[in-house]
Order: structure tokens, then C-alpha cells, then sequence
């Protein structure tokens, strides 16, 4: 079933609006991407305009900033540490903006958003 991001048809009063909006394409929403941890896989999508989206749909390295040296490292992601969205996320690998991470070179909050961006970006925690 499509998911369409169309205001109601009727007013809070109850009345109804006088025409209805025309269905469009870069109307239609969709399910959220629940990027896991694995083999790197991405999808890429036909937005507005004419340009692309890719969804990351699992990952296994993030790109890790660390404060002290003021640079960027790729690491290794082993597993989730804790997620402040769901705590169910943690139990099934799931990464989402804000989770902290557990990489190879210590743990990390991401920052991106893997399911809109395409990639993991984090930063290396105390």
C-alpha cells in the first residue's frame, strides 16, 4: 500500500476542502530504512528534480571523527552499544542518528542519518 503525504481532505470544523489535491509522485512517502550492521549495501532512489537518494541498508565501517587529533578514521562497526530512539534497535543491530556505536578503534555516537544519507558518519566518544 503507498503511503501518501497529502493533507486531510476535510477541515478541523468537519467542512470539506473545496478541490482535492491531484496525487503526484513526489508525494508518495515511504517505510523507514532500518540500516543493520553487515556487508555494505545501498539503494539508490529517484527523488524530486531529478535527483538521487541512497538509503543505506546495512554497513559494516563508519567514518569515525576524533576530537583530540581533530581527524577522520574509517573503523570497523562490531555492534550497537545503546540507542536513545528504541531499545530494541540495540538488541537488533539497527543504526539510527544518535545511537552510539561500538567500532574497532572505540565507541562512537553517529551523526548521520544512514537511511537518508547513504553513510555512517560518527564521532569518536571520551
Amino acid at each position: 500500500m503507498a503511503i501518501l503525504q497529502l493533507r486531510s481532505k476535510r477541515k478541523s470544523t468537519g467542512g470539506r476542502y473545496k478541490r482535492p489535491q491531484v496525487k503526484r509522485l513526489s508525494r508518495l512517502g515511504g517505510l523507514p530504512v532500518l540500516t543493520k550492521i553487515g556487508a555494505l549495501r545501498k539503494k539508490s532512489l529517484r527523488v524530486s528534480g531529478a535527483n538521487t537518494k541512497d538509503k543505506l541498508l546495512s554497513a559494516d565501517k563508519a567514518n569515525v571523527f576524533n576530537p583530540k587529533t581533530k581527524k577522520h578514521e574509517v573503523a570497523e562497526i562490531k555492534t550497537i552499544a545503546e540507542n536513545p530512539a528504541n531499545r530494541h534497535f540495540v538488541r537488533r543491530n539497527i543504526v539510527t542518528k544518535g545511537s552510539v556505536i561500538d567500532t574497532s578503534i572505540g565507541k562512537a555516537k553517529v551523526t548521520s542519518r544512514p537511511g537518508q544519507n547513504g553513510y555512517v558518519d560518527a564521532v569518536l566518544l571520551e
